[in-house]
């Protein structure tokens, strides 16, 4: 009997030293922090532009501690944002604090027009639509044209286009609708003039770079051993596209025989997608598609990512920031299937369009020495490249090896 009176009152004596270390903890802790120092005072400025990359601690003007995570705020969003964070104040309570932002966007509308734009006389020409006008935010733009002109009608009209963004940020561009006389038919051609891939190799090739082609059914059948024996060192393939943004996927129909001949003859190979998508979730599936049709096959350079619909651009109703994000989720699905991923774009595009991007470049710039001043570690400079082993014109391209 005495021992289980004992055994009660060790029992009763644990409970108690149990609440006593987990009951009291919770509570002391919520006094700790209750009446806890905090001397935090926030900058006049509590704006963030769109896109823009700060940290918790940039709108800090002083703080009695020091913050557990300091990280970088999602931008992505226009509009009010909580920022949440904890720190450690100067007596070591870990507390919870949180300030406003405004997340802005100041960036005006980009019109890609020049002075003039023609059209045949008789055209049916919506030119809102086709003079390609974007925003880095805003997918939806308000588009219009200033000023009376007449299809049916010879002459010349000076107009207005503007755009204005959903931050109320304006563009507009004063420029002369030329709506001309049809032209005669005429037999007389200017004479074609080619790149020798030999010249290319002779004037680029060196312990810094490998000399290639990038090739699809245009280039119909190829001679694979004439390419090797002429010195083609990668080729970077066309898998497919889709018929227009909503259409049906289209495996190239060369892209197999290439692709095996390539391997066959040891030739480097990457992998090029012609993409319509109009979302991010479309580029995921683009992406999955073309993992699907090159996985058993040996892919030793990058997939890249070609979205080239700028004729159209304004009716796929997208910002550039929506076009980008597009273009890095194909990139980051096929890294995760584990191949490099590549941005394909011309100079114009990636110097005015295209926002930043953790993606190496395949810059197309037509020219005997490009001007583009942002990184690229592929090159492609010519479409009227002549090569052994293909009957037409063939791309010719630059591959930059990193260090």
């Amino acid at each position: 009997m005495k021992n289980k009176i004992k055994i009660i009152i060790f029992i009763i004596l644990l409970s108690i030293l149990a609440f006593l270390i987990f009951g009291l903890k919770p509570l002391i802790n919520h006094l700790q922090v209750k009446y806890a120092k905090i001397e935090i005072t926030l900058k006049e400025d509590l704006t963030l532009n769109f896109t823009e990359k700060k940290h918790v601690s940039d709108f800090i003007e002083s703080i009695n501690g020091k913050i557990v995570d300091d990280y970088i705020i999602d931008s992505t969003k226009i509009g009010e944002k909580s920022i949440h964070f904890e720190f450690v104040n100067d007596d070591g309570i870990k507390l919870p604090y949180e300030y406003k932002i405004t997340i802005v966007d100041k960036v005006a509308p980009i019109i890609w027009l020049g002075n003039s734009y023609s059209i045949t006389v008789g055209s049916n020409v919506d030119l809102t639509s086709k003079i390609l006008c974007g925003d880095n935010e805003d997918g939806n733009l308000k588009r219009y044209i200033e000023g009376e002109y007449d299809y049916n009608t010879v002459g010349s009209y000076p107009l207005v286009y503007k755009a204005i963004d959903r931050s109320g940020n304006e563009a507009e561009k004063e420029f002369t609708l030329y709506v001309n006389e049809k032209k005669p038919s005429t037999s007389q051609s200017t004479p074609k003039t080619y790149t020798y891939f030999s010249d290319i190799v002779s004037e680029h090739k060196n312990e810094n770079t490998k000399i290639g082609l990038d090739v699809s059914v245009w280039q119909e059948d190829i001679d694979f051993k004439s390419l090797k024996n002429a010195g083609v060192e990668f080729i970077i393939i066309r898998v497919g596209t889709t018929k227009g943004p909503d259409g049906e996927y289209m495996l190239d129909s060369k892209f197999v025989r290439n692709i095996e001949e390539a391997n066959k003859y040891d030739i480097d190979v990457g992998i090029y997608f012609y993409s319509y998508a109009n979302s991010i979730e479309k580029a995921k599936e683009e992406a999955l598609w073309v993992i699907e049709h090159i996985k058993n096959y040996k892919v030793t350079l990058p997939v890249a990512f070609d979205w080239e619909n700028w004729d159209t651009f304004n009716n796929y109703n997208v910002s550039f920031f929506e076009l980008t994000e597009m273009a890095r989720t194909f990139l980051d699905t096929v890294k995760e299937a584990g191949y490099d991923g590549l941005l394909y774009s011309s100079m114009n595009y990636l110097e005015n369009f295209w926002m930043p991007l953790e993606y190496d470049t395949w810059l197309a710039h037509y020219a005997k020495k490009t001007s583009y001043k942002g990184d690229y570690t592929y090159w492609q400079l010519c479409s009227n490249g002549k090569v052994d082993g293909i009957r037409g014109d063939v791309d010719i391209d630059i591959m930059y090896i990193k260090d």
